[in-house]
């Protein structure tokens, strides 16, 4: 290990958004994986849990307890909800700490426990939470110590109206939001849904009463806003591995045209890394995005006079997580936003 390399643990590594972490923070010059954590596979071989990273040299899986907190810089949480909130609190506090559940997002810990179901078991913490959407809370982040990664639908909604409503150019009381996620978005545990036989050749519709990531969206959005806003969302599972679609519909505001939408987003987004506008009429899909940290947004007039049509799309296991989660350690620990994340789309 050289000097500048930070010494990194990841919790919860035998998931799908585990295994991505592992498979960048493995290629990332700057990192110096050290610790992979999973309670059910401990003591074995990271390549017997994914075969697919065999010819990379990672220690062997230990349980949580069995960590050793203070020899490490940073810490990956990918773990079950509620149990990073546990955690945190008895961590070394030069540790950095990115987490990848739930557990810090809600700024509200009540919300939180009507969301989650139990009381937030480290109230004390969230209010030094930094959100950890990095387009637009990079400067909270380059000071954070806890950074709450936020969801994957999150992500891919946010990139695309924060911008707009910050600018008043949308409805919002208008906004139907249509997500669509690969199988991977509902972990790696069986669930009947996401058999083979129940998920494949088919689309279903899931959450239908309320999502979890609905809170999250609205929160932010009202932060945007400046006032409460609420949206109606709708998830929907398609039968791939990974990828997200979303389809936003919503009523123009003040005079607004089309091509203010697409102004207000270019000035957004033009220099940032990971978020490109499409050109009018540019084909967009989850495929243009695949194993990437990229996300991609496309505005278009609706036929329906005075209506939208935005569609977003990323990886739900890259940008929607992993790649994020290392985005915003790049900038708590002062490097290049986009080291290590600078993988093209894998098509086809």
């Amino acid at each position: 290990m050289t000097d500048n390399k930070l010494r990194v643990g990841i919790l919860g590594a035998s998931g799908y958004t585990g295994a991505d972490l592992v498979r960048l923070a493995a290629q990332h010059p700057n990192m110096d994986l050290q610790v992979l954590t999973a309670n059910s596979h401990a003591g074995k071989k990271y390549a017997e849990v994914y075969p697919h990273l065999g010819g990379m040299n990672l220690p062997d899986l230990i349980k949580i307890d069995d960590a050793n907190w203070g020899d490490l810089d940073v810490i990956f949480c990918g773990l079950p909800h509620g149990t990073t909130q546990k955690i945190v609190a008895s961590l070394p506090e030069h540790v950095k700490v990115i987490d990848l559940s739930a557990d810090f997002r809600l700024r509200d810990v009540d919300t939180y426990k009507e969301w989650y179901g139990h009381e937030h078991y480290a109230p004390e913490l969230q209010p030094s939470a930094v959100y950890g959407l990095p387009e637009h809370y990079r400067e909270q982040v380059k000071s954070a110590r806890l950074v709450a990664c936020p969801g994957c639908y999150p992500t891919a909604v946010l990139l695309l109206l924060i911008p707009l409503l910050k600018a008043k150019l949308l409805d919002e009381k208008s906004l139907i939001i249509d997500a669509k996620s690969g199988l991977t978005g509902a972990g790696r545990g069986l669930k009947l849904n996401t058999l083979f036989a129940e998920a494949g050749e088919g689309m279903s519709v899931y959450s239908v009463t309320g999502h979890r990531h609905a809170p999250e969206i609205e929160q932010e959005l009202s932060v945007a806003l400046g006032r409460d806003v609420m949206v109606t969302f709708t998830p929907h599972l398609i039968p791939m591995s990974r990828g997200e679609f979303i389809s936003t519909y919503a009523n123009l505001a003040n005079g607004a045209s089309v091509q203010d939408l697409r102004e207000c987003l270019n000035d957004a987004y033009q220099d940032e890394p990971f978020v490109r506008l499409l050109a009018e009429g540019a084909s967009i899909g989850t495929q243009h995005v695949r194993g990437s940290n990229q996300c991609l947004l496309s505005v278009n007039k609706d036929r329906v006079e005075g209506r939208v049509l935005l569609f977003s799309t990323l990886d739900n296991l890259v940008k929607g997580s992993s790649g994020q989660a290392i985005q915003n350690m790049n900038i708590m620990s002062g490097l290049d936003e986009a080291l290590g994340l600078n993988q093209q789309p894998m098509f086809p």
